[in-house]
């Protein structure tokens, strides 16, 4: 899995910056659901500005169904640690 980070200034001239995001292919069916959260987390933000990093990783945990989380950020497991 392929993560990004975003950094940004706000409203305000302040930095913000945003970690934790999937790199998605855009065949991919959770595609337009990752980028909008985005864009509403990103609004969100710049309307409260009181933290100054944030995870999209968290954000993601509480605002999407657990099914769909996982699918987001699966993780393949390897078998005797190889």
């Amino acid at each position: 899995m392929l993560l990004k980070s975003l950094e940004f200034k706000n409203c305000y001239g302040q930095k913000v910056r945003i970690s934790d995001i999937p790199v998605m292919a855009q065949d991919n069916p959770l595609y337009f659901k990752v980028s909008r959260r985005l864009q509403l987390f990103m609004m969100e933000i710049d309307r409260n500005p009181k933290k100054k990093v944030f995870s999209f990783r968290d954000h993601l945990k509480k605002h999407l169904k657990w099914p769909e989380y996982q699918s987001i950020y699966h993780t393949v497991e390897l078998k005797n640690n190889a």
